[in-house]
């Protein structure tokens, strides 16, 4: 009875151990993308994120966070290229939005003390919506996944977050029959707040 007792005891103390080490927050930010392809302009365009992280330690030096973000990419379409490619660009469209459901899963490394920490990993987005004027025979024009790498920095002042981060594409976005290659690449640029 009292090793039971004892058993608990412990489990509830590492637990609240665990869970005090835990940073869970929210964040929002600006994203900076493109995407490299004969259809789109060779120039960034604005959107913006909005989420959630947790970061967990793994020894003084490591940690693993995943988010869950809202991820708005903005892209503008090349004038040169509008009425081609079976007339999925017709009609004068010159800029598309694209929006994921995105889940960042990115290995921390303390650079600096708690300060600044080099952050890099896999990023899964799911395509919850799109431009509807971009379609071919009621198909999308774009897959419903993408995969890209992310690394960054991020600095941590308080319960304050700032991030800057890389994001390259490694999958490619079109869904079209014409082996058209789209990958996308960006920036994003947050801030966060940790609140437990």
């Amino acid at each position: 009875m009292l090793s039971r007792k004892l058993l608990v005891i412990a489990f509830a103390t590492l637990s609240q151990v665990a869970f005090a080490q835990l940073d869970l927050g929210a964040k929002i930010g600006v994203n900076l993308t493109k995407i490299d392809g004969s259809a789109f302009s060779d120039q960034f365009k604005y959107g913006y994120h909005a989420g959630g992280f947790i970061a967990i330690p793994l020894g003084k030096k490591f940690g693993f966070q995943p988010e869950v973000l809202y991820n708005q990419n903005s892209l503008r379409v090349d004038t040169s290229f509008t009425n081609t490619v079976n007339g999925i660009f017709r009609g004068g469209i010159t800029s598309v939005k694209l929006n994921y459901l995105s889940i960042p899963i990115l290995i921390n490394y303390k650079l600096v003390g708690k300060f600044i920490t080099l952050q890099l990993g896999p990023q899964f987005g799911i395509l919850l919506d799109q431009n509807r004027t971009f379609l071919q025979n009621g198909g999308n024009a774009f897959k419903s996944g993408d995969l890209s790498l992310l690394g960054g920095v991020q600095v941590k002042l308080g319960p304050l977050r700032v991030n800057g981060r890389y994001v390259i594409g490694l999958n490619n976005l079109s869904d079209l029959t014409n082996n058209s290659q789209w990958k996308s690449r960006g920036y994003q640029v947050s801030a966060g707040i940790a609140i437990l």
